[in-house]
């Protein structure tokens, strides 16, 4: 077991969008069986458990929070656990690369995640959040999760004993935030060079449309109806580029917050309300925030 603690931990340092305060500490798990010693390191520290991987999808707001990061950096190489003529299901660890994942994938040619090409953060990330783009979720090829419940252990679930929704995953049984330790997807054998094509078509069309290497926490708005995109009703009501402080809406996607400047969290808060009032105003659509918010 390699349970390690760190005394302090910055989001301005730690996550994608480069904003926020700090943390009271992060623990970071590199084995399953380091769960052992988790609750009661918890408890020892104090403050509120939050898991994250890469840093992703969120926002914190400034200061010190009262939140004790928990990161499965579980990097478990994917291998293959059962095989078929035409399927195959593979294991794999929360903190391995999402990117690096569906490379390995691609390699092989297992097929079902490539819509996922350009999506950051890790594979548990991908899991919390049932990440998707281009059509594509993680609950079309998810078989079955590890997780750590503080009341229960460790225990695995399959896909039909949680819910995976729109960026949204739970277990209906559980009050706890479980902690992703790994996965088993599902996936389709197919041609590599079919697969490495859709990914690199994906990676294009995302890297001419979407701020990939700006510092973004990625869409920050959840579409607010089937067929309705929230970057589209953002762009409508004039929000596309828009710059506020340090913070801006994305010039290449409207539902992309960016900081361009040194931004705060305060500013990015501010501007946030400032677009969801416009929008609602203008067309009755309500956003709800899709980036997660922290403290």
């Amino acid at each position: 077991m390699a349970i390690t603690v760190h005394p302090s931990f910055s989001f301005s340092e730690r996550t994608t969008l480069r904003m926020g305060g700090s943390a009271l500490a992060e623990v970071v798990l590199t084995h399953t069986d380091d769960c052992e010693q988790l609750s009661d390191i918890l408890l020892s520290l104090g403050g509120e458990p939050l898991v994250i991987g890469r840093g992703s999808n969120l926002l914190a707001k400034d200061g010190e929070l009262p939140v004790v990061i928990v990161n499965p950096a579980i990097t478990t190489e994917p291998v293959c656990v059962e095989e078929t003529d035409e399927t195959v299901t593979v294991h794999v660890g929360a903190g391995y690369r999402l990117p690096r994942f569906l490379n390995w994938c691609a390699t092989h040619g297992y097929a079902g995640l490539e819509g996922l090409a350009g999506v950051p953060g890790t594979v548990g990330g991908a899991v919390a959040m049932n990440a998707g783009s281009y059509g594509c979720e993680v609950v079309d090829c998810l078989d079955s999760v590890e997780v750590f419940i503080k009341k229960i252990g460790t225990a695995v679930f399959k896909k039909t004993d949680v819910v995976l929704q729109y960026r949204h995953f739970s277990i209906p049984t559980v009050n706890d935030q479980p902690v992703i330790l790994s996965s088993v997807f599902r996936l389709n054998k197919k041609d590599p060079q079919e697969i490495k094509k859709v990914i690199d078509d994906n990676l294009t069309r995302k890297k001419a449309t979407q701020p990939v290497s700006a510092h973004s926490a990625g869409c920050v708005f959840k579409n607010p109806a089937e067929g309705v995109s929230a970057g589209m009703l953002l762009d409508q009501c004039g929000f596309k580029g828009k710059i506020y402080g340090g913070v801006a809406f994305s010039p290449l996607h409207a539902n992309f917050l960016v900081n361009v400047n040194n931004g705060t969290s305060k500013e990015a808060f501010e501007l946030l309300h400032i677009a969801q009032q416009t929008v609602l105003d203008v067309s009755g659509y309500s956003l709800e925030l899709e980036v997660k918010v922290i403290g």
